[in-house]
């Protein structure tokens, strides 16, 4: 995914990364977004609204934001995680805003120059790719065979595969106590794939077995994963989910 893409010749990013990265629910990012338009008179110079497919193809709504209206909506995001991702988007906005000053620069040269201006960076991009596909390649062996073992997940035991998985990235980021925070988030990055609502469904389920009769330490041992296990989909997208997680926090790289 990328944090920051190129839109109408501006560097905008999505509600829909920004929900992901900072561990928020995409329809609160959407409610956060209208609620600047009420006090903000030039709202339409910073976001714009879009949309993108679900993983179902279904279309839903975005908000495209450029470097300002990330800036406006992040400001209230705290914590040390939420700002170690306000300095990668900062970065990624710095990165694509160069690319584009590139692009709109060369785009001023004759076509002869233009083509020569491709023609160099073509030439030393492989270059560089030469000089580093050995090393990078000796790399993707190593660590092949522990995306492998991720994507072969065993379902049929995956909630050990899961618990054993979020708790190595809490171990990798700090430390046992983050285990709650790292399953937080697999939770609400499953809710905004799946859009679903996780505690309405646990709190309907603990309702309905405490009108038929279920023992009160029974009802309270219940718990979103068995929600999760009760719905084949939702167990699918979960498992994904915990998958990506592996990758993006480096967990895949461990045998």
């Amino acid at each position: 995914m990328n944090l920051v893409i190129m839109k109408d010749k501006q560097a905008v990013t999505t509600s829909i990364n920004i929900a992901e990265d900072f561990e928020k629910r995409h329809d609160h990012i959407l409610r956060d977004v209208i609620s600047l338009e009420k006090d903000l008179p030039n709202f339409g110079e910073m976001f714009a609204e879009g949309n993108e497919p679900d993983s179902y193809g279904r279309d839903r709504k975005i908000y495209f934001m450029n470097r300002d209206g990330f800036t406006l909506l992040a400001m209230g995001f705290t914590g040390k995680k939420a700002l170690q991702f306000k300095m990668k988007y900062i970065n990624a906005f710095n990165e694509m805003e160069k690319e584009i000053k590139q692009k709109i620069d060369t785009e001023s040269l004759s076509p002869e120059l233009q083509m020569f201006d491709l023609l160099g960076k073509a030439l030393a991009k492989q270059e560089i790719t030469t000089k580093d596909l050995q090393s990078k390649n000796e790399e993707i062996e190593s660590k092949v065979d522990g995306i492998k073992d991720l994507l072969t997940m065993d379902t049929k035991d995956w909630r050990k595969e899961v618990n054993s998985i979020l708790r190595k990235i809490a171990m990798k980021q700090g430390g046992f106590e983050q285990f709650s925070e790292i399953g937080n988030e697999s939770y609400l990055s499953l809710e905004n794939k799946a859009r679903c609502n996780l505690d309405i469904r646990l709190e309907n389920r603990r309702k309905n077995m405490i009108a038929q009769g279920v023992g009160k330490s029974t009802v309270k041992r219940l718990n979103k994963l068995d929600i999760i296990s009760d719905d084949h989909r939702l167990k699918e997208i979960y498992v994904s989910v915990v998958k990506t997680m592996a990758i993006k926090y480096g967990i895949w790289e461990e045998k």
